[in-house]
């Protein structure tokens, strides 16, 4: 027995030298071909990632999509260099998959996913007509393939009522740095166009650099901030954290100049607002001369691009009837597949009735969805919206019945709501329907839907 104990533990002994002299020339390896002195530090480091990663896909999808959505990295550029969308688009998937295989998430099937699935499989074929392929499938690849996957990846991974206040919270922090990096630019001068309108990123070409989609990406935010900051029988520490992020947003919005993005943050607020004040006629009244203030702080008459010193239809305005002119041709002499996603701009020449000399973006979600996926796709993107709101009313309404209802459930449904409306009021102005904030709501709501049903039963 002695014996054999003593060439067992010589074989233990020879199988960890094996194991060690395997490591070693694998980390020389990696070495060998990237020579950078943390690079041992980091080989080692890769068990304990993956292990920590495994046990946290909510946080990774959630990291994933403030990186990706609100452009953290472009808004600090010092953390360009770290790669994180990829880095975290790659622990998603791993960590998606391992607890699947693990079965410690279970997939499912909603019914919200039947016309989002619909609308994705109709954008994918479309690339093969577009007038410039290369362009649709650059933007497929590089943006819309990863929103399909978050979809279903997001709506698995957030599981639990506590998951979703998180959520919240991290979206709103996620706009409150982009907030404050706009205000300083504000404050400072710096990246601003044409010479009041503010910008982060443009001088290295950050989605964030036009002014108009800065605004949509804080108006996402405000929905959830307002919506802590009004959440009743919420901890003060979560009303304090969403009041002072919501001031911070309509702030940084007004320095962006955008009317999309100053009607959004009234349709956010109102219907917030809704639930506290029960006049309807008084709620108008507020909302019409708080929208009328915000104008008029913002100065938007003094912009240079639709500003009120142009005659008649100011040219900002004008533009965009041409677009939409531009965008309904496109679509009539295309219904089925459009011209094909991202590639209005290129065709404007051709189907505008109104020739400046340059070509001009389509400054509507609706238009944009009818021009670049022609009508069908048109219908697909309206039954998705018109399934994704009646899902979060019913929603409400199983809440507003349910004796034990928490109060954290009630706001992120008020949150999701307020953030669609703001979607739907925005997106007449603003280019948004190929983009993350519609189907970020989307998969949220299939979380909620799921928490909120199981609570009931």
């Amino acid at each position: 027995m002695l014996n054999i104990s003593a060439n067992l533990g010589e074989v233990g002994q020879r199988r960890q030298i094996w194991l060690g002299v395997a490591g070693v020339l694998f980390i020389g390896l990696i070495w060998y071909f990237f020579p950078h002195p943390l690079t041992p530090l980091v080989v080692c480091a890769l068990p304990i990632a993956f292990l920590v990663t495994a046990k946290i896909p909510f946080l990774m999808g959630m990291l994933f999509i403030l990186f990706s959505f609100f452009r953290l990295h472009e808004a600090l550029p010092f953390l360009m260099p770290f790669k994180f969308p990829f880095l975290l688009a790659l622990g998603t998937l791993y960590a998606l998959v391992v607890n699947i295989a693990l079965k410690r998430l279970q997939l499912f099937w909603d019914p919200l996913y039947l016309p989002f699935v619909l609308l994705f499989i109709h954008v994918t074929i479309g690339i093969g007509f577009s007038t410039n392929p290369a362009e649709s499938f650059a933007f497929w690849k590089n943006t819309y393939i990863k929103i399909a996957v978050m979809v279903f990846a997001l709506s698995w991974v957030i599981r639990t009522e506590k998951q979703l206040v998180w959520a919240a919270r991290l979206i709103a922090l996620g706009a409150f740095v982009v907030a404050l990096i706009a205000l300083r630019n504000k404050a400072t001068g710096i990246e601003l166009v044409e010479g009041t309108r503010v910008t982060i990123g443009r001088s290295i070409g950050s989605m964030l650099g036009d002014p108009n989609d800065l605004s949509l990406v804080l108006l996402f935010g405000a929905a959830f901030a307002f919506s802590l900051a009004l959440g009743r029988f919420l901890s003060t520490s979560d009303r304090w954290l969403g009041f002072v992020v919501y001031i911070t947003i309509v702030l940084a919005i007004i320095a962006t100049q955008s009317r999309g993005g100053l009607l959004g943050i009234a349709a956010v607020t109102g219907v917030v607002l809704s639930r506290r004040i029960q006049s309807k006629a008084l709620l108008i009244g507020l909302g019409t001369v708080a929208l009328l203030g915000l104008f008029v702080v913002a100065g938007v008459s003094d912009r240079q691009s639709g500003g009120a010193h142009e005659e008649g239809i100011d040219e900002s305005a004008m533009g965009r009837i041409y677009a939409w002119k531009a965008a309904f041709n496109m679509a009539i002499h295309n219904p089925v597949t459009g011209v094909g996603v991202k590639n209005f701009f290129n065709n404007y020449f051709q189907y505008s009735e109104h020739w400046d000399g340059k070509n001009h973006a389509v400054h509507s979600t609706w238009f944009g969805v009818m021009a670049e996926t022609g009508v069908l796709g048109f219908i697909l993107f309206i039954w998705m919206m018109v399934a994704l709101i009646l899902a979060l009313r019913r929603a409400g309404a199983e809440l507003d019945h349910q004796k034990k209802a928490r109060p954290e459930l009630k706001c992120i449904t008020m949150a999701l709501i307020a953030g669609f409306v703001g979607f739907c009021v925005s997106g007449t102005f603003l280019t948004q329907g190929y983009i993350w904030p519609i189907y970020i709501i989307l998969a949220l709501s299939v979380s909620l839907k799921r928490v909120v049903f199981q609570n009931d039963a």
